[in-house]
């Protein structure tokens, strides 16, 4: 077996940190709704404010945003193989490319996030997050989706970048006369 050297670990402490800090704020405000609101209560510090945003205990047997109820079983393997697949691909990202690291910390820890309550709470998530008619949701949650669209967002956003910079490198390529183009 080889060694582990200190740069792999250095390549890995930003996923790391950022998974930490989600799991971590995901963990901490779901054990709060746990141990503060019963099962289905809700609270919200001002009364003017409680249709609009709330904090409401609901358990979620199924995806975020409470679709796919009773397909918790599926989660828990989807949120495995995403897990491996995100520590699998990490380091062969550019070591300067903190955004994508960034970016997949969030999703990493949003996955395990959940997978905990999965896998401690007999299949179910604790969501509590309540604004308006959308679903309830969670801390977890809440970072799979933001880094989900950020990571769309930066590749599209790239791809763009590069398409330009093709395109700018074609135009300055000559044409089949030899002449330089305008």
């Amino acid at each position: 077996m080889k060694p582990i050297k200190k740069k792999q670990i250095l390549d890995y402490f930003l996923l790391i940190l950022v998974t930490a800090l989600v799991i971590g704020l995901d963990q901490w405000t779901k054990n709060l709704v746990r141990t503060k609101l019963a099962f289905s209560e809700m609270w919200s510090p001002w009364e003017w404010l409680a249709p609009y945003a709330r904090i409401i205990h609901w358990d979620n047997s199924g995806a975020a945003f409470g679709m796919l109820q009773g397909y918790g079983g599926v989660f828990t393997i989807l949120a495995i193989i995403v897990s491996i697949g995100i520590i699998y691909y990490y380091p062969r990202l550019d070591p300067d490319d903190w955004p994508m690291r960034v970016v997949l910390g969030m999703q990493l820890g949003g996955a395990l996030g959940n997978l905990i309550d999965r896998l401690t709470k007999e299949g179910r998530v604790t969501d509590f997050i309540s604004l308006g008619n959308f679903p309830v949701f969670n801390v977890a949650d809440s970072s799979i989706t933001v880094g989900t669209i950020l990571l769309i967002s930066l590749v599209w956003y790239r791809d763009i970048k590069e398409r330009r910079a093709e395109k700018a490198k074609l135009a300055d390529l000559p044409d089949s006369t030899g002449q330089e183009k305008d």
